[in-house]
């Protein structure tokens, strides 16, 4: 049986297993005046992360509901969490299972100067362990991420770039990452680790996007590279940083980006919002 959904003033019990153990799995979704975007994705993989870790999967009519009623703002972000609820003895789960979903609404504004302008980013030092069994979701357990977020505090740079113990690029911290090489637009593929962002999965969908692996030391040679994810849209990276600071490439801003406009169009975003010359 699935517990209500949590109002935002409601705090989580202490015996929660999503707060004790990370285990659960979240959604953050973009909503255009009050109607989530690319939903279906959404719940999807929200489902698949759920059967992955054994949790009850929510009904959809409960999804619906943290979503239904009057917006706030005409963009807002819902955060969505289930966990396997309270109880068990230590990492043992409880012998019945009662998932907690939890929703919060807040108004939101795309950073729309990253749209047109690009962006820095640089390399991460942390490197992305294998786990088959995690790989794609969204579980709540995101250590890696949160160490290597704090590997920078320079506003000018936009997101860290992470490659694996193998030492291919997996993922930004917050977004998936995409690059064109030889013509075709590719994406690495997510089966050892990294998460599997859902307008990563609407762009393959379209056939727009590819899988391959990008060895970490072949990423300078790239002709163009995005970072994107379905709140924020998709970022065209100008410039690339070592994990030391240093220049490791730089990438001419395209006054005409195709990936970008559809990407912006699968979340809505008007086309007006593309690359400036200057």
């Amino acid at each position: 049986m699935m517990s209500p959904a949590l109002p935002d003033n409601q705090q989580v019990p202490f015996d929660d297993r999503g707060f004790a153990y990370g285990d659960g799995v979240f959604e953050t979704v973009l909503l255009r005046a009050g109607i989530p975007v690319l939903w279906g994705y959404h719940t999807a993989r929200l489902k698949r992360g759920c059967q992955r870790l054994g949790i009850p999967v929510p009904c959809q009519a409960s999804l619906d509901t943290t979503w239904q009623g009057a917006p706030t703002a005409a963009l807002e972000v819902l955060k969505l969490v289930v966990t396997r609820g309270s109880g068990g003895r230590g990492y043992a789960e409880p012998e019945t299972v009662s998932p907690r979903l939890l929703s919060r609404r807040t108004p939101f504004q795309p950073l729309v100067g990253r749209w047109q302008q690009g962006v820095t980013v640089r390399l991460c030092h942390l490197r992305l362990g294998h786990q088959p069994c995690l790989a794609g979701i969204k579980h709540l357990n995101r250590l890696e991420n949160v160490l290597a977020r704090r590997e920078w505090s320079d506003t000018s740079i936009a997101e860290g770039l992470l490659a694996d113990t193998a030492g291919c690029v997996v993922e930004a911290t917050s977004m998936n990452i995409f690059w064109r090489q030889s013509g075709a637009v590719l994406t690495p593929p997510l089966d050892q680790c990294g998460v599997a962002g859902t307008l990563r999965a609407a762009l393959i969908d379209q056939g727009a996007v590819a899988q391959a692996p990008l060895p970490l030391d072949e990423i300078v040679a790239v002709e163009q590279l995005w970072v994107a994810n379905s709140v924020q849209g998709m970022w065209p990276v100008t410039t690339l940083l070592a994990a030391d600071g240093s220049p490791l490439a730089r990438w001419p801003l395209s006054t005409k980006d195709p990936l970008q406009r559809l990407a912006h169009q699968l979340l809505g975003y008007e086309t007006g919002y593309e690359p400036s010359a200057c």
